[in-house]
């Protein structure tokens, strides 16, 4: 496993961000206020941005705010049943080979993001689980979720560290750029 991230071997994975989930979460303002600042970031840095929909027909796509940010791909959006997203016979296409380390948020860490993890975690990837924009209905199920995920391998970061460690110091090209959303999360942006 590599020790720090790599833009160039990155993608973020936003899991299930659907209007008609969100406000079951008790804290999905901030979860979704985190998720688009680590969006917009990954955006600016060339980090690919793609997302699951869980039975989209019935609740709805990906919030506006975070579709904005994802890839122009057709494969950038995988529409999926199973709770796991790599049960779909198109999920191959979701995370490119030469993208290594997936950075995983979403709705509910208990069971889309936790289910979808795992089975990356099964395919030899490096899964990095974005605790501030992951979120679940109950306290007790995102930690126990968060618990199982870091035993079996996935590291469990913020979106702050994750947006530091691409940049990897204040000579990097976008460093003002990304700095400012950075900082927007103070100014309550």
């Amino acid at each position: 496993m590599i020790a720090r991230l790599s833009v160039d071997h990155s993608l973020l994975l936003l899991v299930d961000m659907q209007a008609s989930m969100m406000p079951a979460i008790p804290e999905a303002k901030v979860q979704i206020a985190t998720a688009e600042r680590l969006a917009r970031g990954a955006k600016i840095l060339g980090v690919p941005v793609h997302a699951t929909e869980h039975v989209s027909d019935k609740l709805g796509t990906t919030l506006p705010s975070l579709q904005a940010h994802l890839s122009a791909s057709a494969k950038a959006v995988l529409q999926k049943r199973h709770f796991d997203g790599c049960r779909e016979k198109a999920s191959a296409a979701l995370i490119p080979t030469q993208r290594r380390q997936v950075l995983v948020a979403g709705a509910e860490t208990h069971v889309c993001v936790m289910q979808t993890a795992l089975s990356l975690l099964d395919r030899g990837l490096e899964v990095w689980i974005v605790t501030d924009a992951c979120g679940s209905r109950h306290a007790n199920d995102k930690a126990s979720a968060l618990d199982r995920l870091s035993r079996v391998g996935a590291q469990l970061i913020t979106a702050e560290m994750a947006l530091f460690e691409w940049l990897g110091g204040a000579d990097h090209p976008q460093f003002r750029d990304v700095l400012n959303i950075i900082k927007s999360r103070d100014a309550g942006l």
